[in-house]
């Protein structure tokens, strides 16, 4: 899918086809054809948009071991992310005729996309893209919060999303980073139906979206240490072996490390950027969910 089937950042070890979500991935359910689908609001998808293709491979086969295969075309050249022959992520070719930032945009499941942006226009977001067809692969939209925070929208069909999350060289979470979380988050549950848990604390404006009891996603209110040539985002955590390792490895490649390495409270971790400039977090933690 790209943002335009699409428009959405380590070692392989380890990485089996048998693999399955993690406690923040995915609980499928089956429709009436009995095909597995997500629930409305998991995170089933990450997609990136960039002017070169080819460099944009180079970097995260380089770093994440990841191989590649064409995917949807009607937006322009896209390819999809293979870990071990499992699709983990999407790679676009920016229009030429538009600016955009180059960033990794996570894809939220919708059983009708349709319906979906037309919530999301009615509590207050933006559709900027479709709802569109991506051949027979499903149908997608482009939209952002009230804060102004890029998101897609996804119905599945033939392509379902992401088939591994939180082992290395796959994504493992999906953060919001934006002022406060009170400004967005009524946006997001009343769109995707997420239950919140807000961390008490007096200096830490955290909450974290549960879909039927589990965690999939959060919000982090920064305040004044949002970016100001950013605004709000949502911010990718791919999972890596090794943060220190991988930090390197990818400065070798042309990256750059925004924040080096650090221990949290969740695990080892570090903000960095690809060549282009998209920003993405190198995690390490027991259960992918920083």
């Amino acid at each position: 899918m790209t943002g335009e089937d699409t428009p959405a950042s380590g070692s392989t070890e380890g990485v089996e086809e048998s693999v399955t979500m993690t406690e923040a991935g995915s609980q499928h359910r089956q429709d009436d054809s009995g095909r597995a689908r997500r629930t409305l609001g998991e995170p089933c998808w990450v997609s990136l948009m960039v002017h070169s293709m080819e460099a944009t491979q180079r970097f995260y086969g380089e770093l994440f071991g990841w191989e590649f295969r064409p995917g949807p075309q009607q937006l322009g050249p896209y390819v999809r992310a293979l870990l071990d022959g499992n699709e983990v992520a999407g790679i676009g070719r920016m229009p030429g005729s538009r600016r955009l930032p180059v960033a990794w945009t996570p894809y939220l499941a919708a059983d009708d996309v349709d319906a979906t942006a037309a919530t999301v226009r009615h509590c207050g977001g933006t559709v900027g893209v479709g709802p569109l067809d991506a051949a027979d692969a499903g149908r997608m939209a482009i939209a952002s919060d009230p804060a102004g925070a890029v998101f897609g929208i996804w119905q599945a069909a033939a392509h379902l999303g992401m088939a591994v999350s939180g082992v290395p060289g796959a994504p493992a979470w999906n953060e919001l980073m934006t002022q406060d979380t009170a400004s967005v988050a009524r946006f997001y549950q009343s769109v995707f139906g997420y239950k919140e848990e807000a961390v008490v604390s007096a200096d830490f404006d955290y909450v974290t979206l549960h879909l039927d009891g589990r965690p999939v996603a959060s919000i982090h209110g920064v305040g004044r240490a949002l970016p100001r040539d950013r605004g709000a985002h949502w911010m990718t955590h791919f999972e890596v072996a090794d943060v220190d390792e991988a930090a390197e490895r990818l400065t070798d490649l042309g990256g750059q490390v925004l924040q080096p390495p650090h221990d949290g409270d969740r695990g080892r971790k570090a903000t960095v950027a690809d060549p282009e400039g998209a920003v993405f977090t190198l995690v390490r933690t027991a259960d992918g969910r920083p």
